[in-house]
């Protein structure tokens, strides 16, 4: 048929683009007119390198960069980044990206380690100055590409094998990521941090290992899994059932349990310093449940005196409204952070 015909010589002309860190995220760009010159406009970015537009040519396999968002006083030189693929602990490899500052490279590094790891999600790699905060001061920021996001295929890494009776895969990369790094010598000292679904991530990690971890940031942190879950009184709790499992069924309520952070702390054991945030006015996570978590483990854990909440009065579930007053706040959390690493100023 003619569509065969067109075809055939398309599919064998197709290469892949080829860019130059191991991780990073490209996408295509505003491409509104067909050019008959074979240029295609792609946006690009990593950890190191700030976002750019570029024009790829199509018969050359070479780029133009056309522009690039600006960062005052920032030198991509100076900073370098790598992807690897961590082994779980069920065979499947899990992707790891890392950024660090050239000069402060070593053995053993601190490391921030983040995950999110929920709804499909991914947490693509892409460049954000305010890491640099950390970075700067000789701390190597992660991500963990775990299931549950959708970074290796939406139905494979999120509908297969990270919700309903397969959640668990989520948390268990996670802790896997974060031992791997420590065992080939990448990693020292360790943080975590998970904002919203995220905060049930790092919830179950410092349960499951704590240990692993010196430091815990969780973000209007979604702890208090089967109270909100049960009550369909709450606003998305009926939506939700549909990432977690319906708790009016037996087989989700008996798993959603067994990985409830509040209820799967472990009494007497040393947890890692924890700072949960919250706002009071967020209407996807209740302020209440980094309430209720704070309680229970200053009352359950050796180190609960450790444990600190943060409030803030005005705000809903992505912080602060305004950029400055967001900017103050990721200040006081990276201050913290910094302070338990012993790298404070």
């Amino acid at each position: 048929s003619g569509d065969q015909e067109c075809s055939a010589p398309v599919a064998a002309q197709a290469h892949r683009m080829q860019f130059e860190a191991d991780a990073f995220t490209a996408r295509l760009g505003a491409n509104a007119e067909f050019d008959p010159q074979q240029q295609l406009r792609v946006t690009y970015s990593s950890t190191v390198a700030p976002g750019s537009t570029m024009q790829y040519d199509i018969a050359t396999k070479g780029y133009e960069v056309l522009k690039v968002a600006p960062v005052p006083n920032y030198d991509a030189t100076l900073y370098d980044t790598e992807r690897l693929e961590v082994p779980a602990r069920d065979g499947v490899k899990i992707p790891v990206t890392l950024f660090w500052r050239k000069d402060q490279k070593k053995p053993k590094m601190p490391t921030h380690l983040y995950g999110y790891g929920s709804y499909g999600i991914s947490m693509d790699p892409s460049f954000s100055a305010s890491r640099l905060a950390l970075v700067d001061r000789g701390i190597c920021y992660a991500i963990a590409h775990i299931r549950g996001g959708g970074e290796m295929g939406h139905h494979e890494w999120y509908e297969k094998q990270g919700k309903y009776l397969a959640k668990k895969n989520t948390f268990h990369d996670f802790v896997d990521c974060a031992r791997y790094l420590k065992e080939k010598g990448i990693s020292g000292d360790m943080s975590c941090e998970g904002r919203s679904a995220g905060g049930l991530l790092v919830g179950n990690a410092v349960n499951l290992a704590p240990e692993a971890f010196n430091a815990c940031i969780a973000g209007v942190p979604f702890v208090d899994l089967m109270t909100t879950m049960c009550d369909p009184s709450i606003p998305l709790t009926t939506e939700e059932w549909e990432e977690w499992g319906n708790p009016n069924e037996a087989k989700y309520h008996d798993y959603m349990l067994s990985y409830s952070p509040i209820d799967n702390v472990q009494a007497g054991v040393t947890y890692p310093q924890m700072l949960l945030v919250s706002g009071l006015n967020d209407p996807r996570v209740a302020y209440w449940e980094p309430a209720k978590w704070a309680q229970v483990l200053r009352h359950e854990i050796a180190n609960g005196d450790e444990t600190l909440v943060k409030m803030d009065m005005s705000a809903g579930h992505f912080s602060a409204a305004d950029r400055y007053r967001y900017l103050r706040e990721l200040a006081f959390d990276y201050a913290w952070l910094l302070d338990v690493f012993g790298k404070a100023e």
